[in-house]
């Protein structure tokens, strides 16, 4: 098991991260809020830039979640058919849009509980569509934040949610720039195959080499 961080070192990882990726957002396309929560919604399992291939036709012929609520199921599974989970996920964003639609009068919530209460939306899933939105103090643990979080020594953490606990605990403030730095830092630089170590903000902190997976 790797070594967990001391409190310098922690220190360092924050004051990398901030200065490297104070500005970064999301990769994901959109221009909305119900953009954005589907963007979310299909990234999940699915790579970024798959999703971006695939929203377009989708939002231009379902531009809200008044034309979705009503949208054929089969037609949105042959939009979404290149993305991962196409069917559960085409059937749980049309729910989503009635739900919005019955719930919160067409328009996407603000509130993780809410968000939460739509299909699709799981716990990841709403605080990155708040940290995205609102620059929220939150953070979400995917795969890439997971594994970085673990070599970093943030966290040794069995699952997201203890991984999550032992972030927010650690890093406190600015958590929305740290939820997106660990996902570009381990999405480009700290990679589960072939880490680009060459490249690391931090060699001296990292724990280990070991590849971790959620």
């Amino acid at each position: 098991m790797a070594k967990k961080a001391t409190k310098i070192e922690i220190q360092i990882i924050k004051e990398a991260f901030v200065e490297k990726y104070a500005d970064a957002v999301t990769e994901l396309a959109y221009t909305n809020d119900y953009e954005l929560l589907i963007a979310i919604i299909l990234s999940a399992q699915c790579t970024d830039k798959r999703v971006n291939i695939i929203t377009p036709a989708l939002f231009e012929k379902y531009p809200n979640v008044f034309d979705l609520a009503q949208a054929d199921l089969d037609d949105v599974k042959d939009l979404l058919k290149s993305c991962s989970f196409f069917n559960n996920k085409s059937k749980n964003i049309i729910k989503m849009a009635n739900t919005v639609i019955e719930n919160f009068e067409g328009d996407i919530p603000h509130i993780q509980k809410q968000l939460m209460s739509l299909a699709g939306v799981g716990n990841k899933t709403a605080n990155v569509f708040l940290i995205e939105a609102e620059g929220a103090n939150l953070m979400a643990v995917d795969t890439h934040v997971f594994r970085v979080a673990h070599r970093l020594g943030l966290s040794d953490g069995k699952n997201v949610a203890e991984t999550e606990k032992h972030l927010v605990k650690k890093l406190k403030g600015d958590l929305h720039i740290f939820h997106q730095a660990m996902v570009l830092f381990g999405r480009y630089t700290c990679k589960a195959i072939k880490p680009d170590c060459d490249k690391c903000l931090f060699p001296h902190v990292c724990k280990t080499k070991q590849t971790f997976h959620v």
